[in-house]
């Protein structure tokens, strides 16, 4: 079975489908309702169950935000989806707002008349979005009304059901630490910081604490439940007990409880009096108002598991490694294919992403890929994040670019890579782009820098080449990966508003890019593992740096090597020596003189 579908929602019931949902506000005497693109765990990726902006709007980017009124409704996304909205959205039944310009609590209260009544579902909203919304109808006679039941549910008459797969063992000898250490660990930090719990209501937190796995939702391997973590390290864990096997009982051991979702209430009323930690940008509004209901002192405070997590153990940085080499010999063989192939007219951006997903099957150890690939050739590559339909598949054809960002989740680590590569030849402006957006990532890659730098400081590096050219992205240069865990992890970040200091172990991408609307766009993308600080010879601060943890091949037809340092030279042909040494034993014989071609040393152009 495909891991990847390329169908895409049809936008005819918009209409339709916001008249039954404003049918049911009127009988709640309601006057509007919001529906973010959340699940009650504010997953990035959410089960079927809980897409009801897709069900209702038609829009199925990962990010977005609806707001239904009586007589107007408007969708908001952010820029990387703006050309989507309007393929995607009935324009009859919405507007469609940029979220960098107009934020959905001011537009609602602008739109809002007075006295209006609007509906949230208190579960799909964090505290922190929820102080937003309402700071901005503070003092307009307009009220926002926590509801028991979502209107919405009511009207998706043909909801999928939640999913409840069966939890699986993280194998201590993957994550390099044990479910009962980490807790201990974790329990620590909750007497440091004077706190009797922790609600953990991250899937990734909670998988990470307890070595548990599951398949509850696509692309991240996660099992979907909250956890109650108590200072003295004990845990419940809220899912429904039989979906653990005697198995995973005994790898949870005796000091983590099971129970089902349903008696989370019950176990929060039990709180009463003691200080309870729960993390304001994350956790869902519902838990803490209960919390607060039942006499707990709530305590806004950061999830104990995100900074850890972030640190890889010995074993997971190992497991990382295993992982990218593997999926760098697989990424190879279809870069080979594609370049014997593409010149030929005969591959559309789907069959191109679906031979990608074949040869990974071939490894026989992916478990999933880490996200929909990013197919895209010539305009759609300019879509940051395009994703290939069947109604928008386009042939790819010599005298363009052809980018793929994809990856693959495994039990040992989760990849993500992008390679732009031209499709016969192409105009001298498209290597001149892909030249500085290179010199970028070499840059990044062979970056040193001090303990307590963040990714805001990191982030020019990545970027320098393009503005000396008076080009730029618009989006971060690099995201945390996790552990076979979610493509994309926090905290840390390498972009313009990455606060967040670097430490050894962090899996980061390096990824910038260039985008020509309506003509081309690319991308090149590696993942960096954050190295131990050390002092450099004849140095006096210990500096840290990066590891490329990525093998592939760069086009080196995209290269202008007139535009290239030295170092910056020697870098690319070093990288490209470490990917021939690597990958050449794991491909086929008939494959080695494409991959020798592809990494061979970059020579002027005369």
């Amino acid at each position: 079975m495909p891991l990847q579908s390329f169908e895409t929602p049809s936008h005819d019931q918009g209409a339709a489908r916001l008249a039954l949902l404003r049918a049911e506000l009127k009988r709640r005497k309601l006057d509007g309702f919001l529906i973010p693109h959340a699940d009650r765990f504010q997953s990035e990726y959410i089960p079927e169950a809980d897409e009801r902006l897709l069900w209702l709007t038609g829009f199925s980017g990962s990010a977005g935000f609806a707001v239904a009124l009586k007589d107007r409704a408007a969708v908001f996304v952010d820029g990387r989806y703006t050309t989507q909205a309007a393929e995607q959205l009935d324009s009859s039944a919405y507007e469609t707002q940029r979220i960098e310009q107009s934020k959905p609590w001011d537009w609602a209260a602008a739109a809002a008349p007075q006295g209006a009544r609007i509906g949230y579902d208190p579960w799909l909203l964090t505290p922190a979005e929820l102080a937003n919304w309402r700071e901005a109808f503070e003092g307009g006679g307009r009220e926002l009304i926590a509801l028991e039941s979502n209107p919405l549910d009511a009207v998706w008459k043909d909801r999928p059901a939640a999913p409840a797969h069966p939890l699986r063992i993280q194998a201590t000898a993957l994550a390099g630490a044990s479910g009962a250490q980490k807790r201990a660990a974790a329990a620590e930090e909750l007497k440091r910081r004077k706190l009797g719990a922790m609600l953990l209501s991250a899937s990734d937190s909670v998988n990470w604490l307890l070595n548990l796995r599951g398949s509850d939702v696509a692309h991240n391997p996660v099992a979907l439940g909250y956890a109650l973590l108590e200072a003295d390290g004990r845990a419940r864990l809220f899912v429904d007990p039989s979906r653990a096997d005697a198995k995973t009982r005994r790898h949870l051991g005796d000091a983590v409880t099971l129970a089902p979702e349903s008696a989370l209430p019950e176990a929060l009323a039990g709180l009463k009096g003691a200080r309870v930690g729960v993390a304001r940008q994350t956790a869902p509004a519902a838990l803490a108002e209960k919390l607060a209901a039942a006499g707990a002192e709530v305590v806004w405070s950061e999830d104990p598991c995100v900074k850890p997590k972030a640190r890889k153990t010995k074993a997971e940085i190992e497991g990382a490694r295993a992982a990218q080499l593997r999926d760098g010999a697989a990424l190879t063989r279809f870069l080979a294919w594609f370049d014997s192939e593409a010149p030929k007219g005969g591959l559309t951006e789907i069959s191109a992403a679906e031979k990608l997903e074949e040869i990974r099957l071939e490894t026989g150890a992916l478990k999933d890929l880490s996200f929909p690939s990013i197919s895209a050739y010539g305009p759609h590559a300019a879509l940051p994040h395009y994703r290939v339909s069947r109604e928008s598949d386009l042939k790819i054809l010599p005298g363009n670019l052809y980018l793929i960002d994809s990856g693959g989740q495994y039990e040992d680590g989760t990849t993500d890579v992008t390679r732009t590569v031209a499709v016969g030849e192409v105009p001298e402006p498209m290597a001149r782009a892909f030249t500085l957006t290179l010199k970028g990532v070499v840059a990044l890659s062979r970056a040193r820098f001090p303990v307590g730098t963040t990714g805001a400081q990191l982030d020019t590096l990545a970027r320098l080449a393009l503005w000396k050219a008076g080009l730029d992205f618009d989006h971060g240069t690099g995201h945390g990966v996790g552990a076979y865990l979610n493509v994309h992890e926090g905290p840390a970040r390498i972009a313009k508003t990455g606060a967040v200091a670097l430490e050894p172990g962090m899996i980061l991408s390096n990824e910038p890019g260039y985008y020509k609307a309506g003509e081309f766009g690319l991308r090149i993308e590696n993942l960096l593992l954050t190295t131990a600080p050390e002092i450099p010879k004849g140095g006096e601060r210990p500096m840290m740096g990066f590891e490329t943890l990525t093998l592939a091949p760069i086009d080196r037809r995209l290269i202008l090597t007139k535009l290239l340092r030295k170092g910056e030279r020697a870098w690319i042909d070093a990288y490209h020596a470490r990917v021939r040494e690597a990958l050449e034993p794991l491909l086929d014989p008939g494959l080695r003189p494409w991959l020798k071609k592809a990494t061979a040393p970059l020579k002027a152009r005369v």
